[in-house]
């Protein structure tokens, strides 16, 4: 049976790899103005901004048109029997009726429905993959509470059997986040859904880094059962506030440096500091800060340390008090990623509501929905329809179009990639998924799935549903129920 299945292996076959690197601003936009005679003779210390490049390069697509479909283009807008047509991987048109070639694959999308591909902001898949067991537990390196050298995608398996049947969900972008026992836990990466050797091989090419931070019980119950710091909230903003200071400190005298070597003065580069050059990134605006945080009045203690330290809070997570506070995080511009309903489960998670990712987008915040599990990114759909629900049966009255933001548009914002993809508009990555029905119903799912318009799941076609190397003969192979 092999032979019918698309396997990882077969799906890499399909094309070569590219590189496309990303080169961050602050140090590195500094180095490029060095002394053109001290480059000439090496003696400027260069930064890589991006040692582990992205080789992701789309799988090959057909230009294709779905017609006749309810379509949700992520920004709020509804189209009923719409048109949209995909090309050269990239979305062409969207409307009514669009023009389309004649060879166009034409898909009758009539009682369907048409969105964005879903982004999850929040996952751990790869770094705690399945089968789960204590060999793949690569999620958090609980050895300090500050642990800002470490990168999440180090630790991702691409074979992890949980990334296709999050892509038969109708996921086509995750960001992978270390876990949430430290206060500054590494960085993040954000990668396609895509089959691949390779975890280069599924990164989002031009996304950048997240920084994963978390406040409230975790860091203290980890390190406090040791016996060290922090044991406290108060610990945890102590030395939150302590290593900040570190990086501006950092920070400074790489600046220093490069200003030297662009006057043409004599310098000597500073010693490199892994975990230190990851802050200086956030302080230079090319690191995106992801805090895990709870109860409203530590999210607020967090943004006037940002305000301290120079940096900014680009999302909360989890958020599960986000509605007691939804003005301030508004008037921040920070983004919420948050579950439909999951609350109690610990005392800082107790005063969970069912209405608050409604709440904070009836605020004017930037409300996303997110899963922090394998098996919830599996129904990212269903926890926004709870959510809604939730919120119109308090007279907040969201339409579906608008709720969709949730799954697509916000989380691109708070990713960094809100100019590539997370709506369907012209110009951007064709990131599609037509639904056999109504997206917020129980008894609807993916039929088809695009990643830069290519066809990477069909729920109709057997051969179109990607398996890993690593599944292939084992029970449950390629199981998308």
């Amino acid at each position: 049976m092999k032979h019918i299945l698309l396997t990882m292996s077969a799906l890499i076959a399909l094309g070569a790899c590219a590189t496309t690197g990303q080169t961050g601003g602050g140090q590195a936009a500094a180095a490029s103005k060095a002394g053109a005679s001290a480059a000439a003779e090496g003696k400027v210390v260069r930064i890589n901004q991006d040692p582990f490049p992205s080789t992701y390069k789309p799988y090959p697509s057909v230009t294709t048109l779905i017609r006749g479909a309810t379509i949700l283009d992520g920004k709020g807008g509804q189209i009923e029997n719409g048109e949209i047509l995909m090309q050269g991987g990239k979305i062409v048109a969207v409307g009514q009726t669009v023009d389309a070639p004649a060879d166009a694959l034409v898909i009758d999308g009539r009682g369907k429905w048409v969105t964005p591909g879903v982004i999850d902001a929040h996952s751990h898949m790869g770094d705690y993959p399945a089968p789960e067991v204590q060999a793949h537990a690569d999620g958090n390196e609980i050895t300090g509470p500050v642990t800002s050298e470490v990168w999440a995608e180090h630790g991702v398996w691409p074979q992890d059997p949980q990334f296709t049947r999050a892509l038969a969900a109708g996921v086509t972008t995750v960001q992978i986040l270390p876990g949430s026992a430290n206060l500054f836990g590494g960085r993040s990466v954000t990668l396609k859904l895509v089959p691949a050797r390779t975890m280069q091989g599924m990164k989002f090419p031009g996304a950048p880094y997240g920084l994963k931070m978390a406040c409230g019980e975790n860091p203290k119950r980890v390190y406090g059962g040791k016996g060290r710091m922090p044991g406290s909230r108060m610990g945890n903003i102590a030395l939150d506030r302590q290593t900040w200071a570190k990086a501006q400190e950092y920070k400074r005298k790489w600046d220093a440096y490069y200003e030297k070597v662009e006057k043409g003065e004599k310098a000597d580069a500073p010693s490199r500091d892994l975990q230190l050059e990851t802050l200086a990134g956030v302080l230079s605006g090319d690191i995106l800060v992801h805090n895990h945080c709870y109860r409203a009045d530590e999210m607020a203690n967090v943004i006037d340390m940002s305000k301290e330290f120079g940096y900014k809070v680009t999302a909360f997570h989890h958020a599960v008090e986000g509605y007691k506070i939804a003005d301030l995080l508004a008037k921040e511009n920070i983004c919420a990623a948050m579950w439909a309903d999951w609350w109690g489960f610990k005392m800082e998670g107790y005063d969970g509501i069912k209405e608050n990712i409604p709440f904070m987008h009836a605020a004017g915040g930037c409300a996303i929905v997110h899963s922090d599990d394998p098996n919830g990114v599996q129904r990212l759909n269903q926890e926004a329809a709870k959510a809604l629900g939730a919120g119109r049966r308090v007279g907040i009255n969201i339409s579906e179009a608008e709720a969709w933001q949730w799954l697509s548009l916000n989380p691109a914002k708070a990713l960094g990639i809100a100019d590539k993809t997370g709506s369907l508009e012209s110009g951007k990555m064709a990131d599609v998924v037509l639904w056999n029905g109504d997206p917020f119903s129980a008894y609807s799912r993916a039929e088809k799935v695009w990643i830069d318009g290519a066809l990477l799941f069909d729920a109709n076609n057997p051969k179109m549903r990607p398996v890993s190397d690593f599944e292939l003969g084992q029970p449950g192979e390629g199981d998308a129920k």
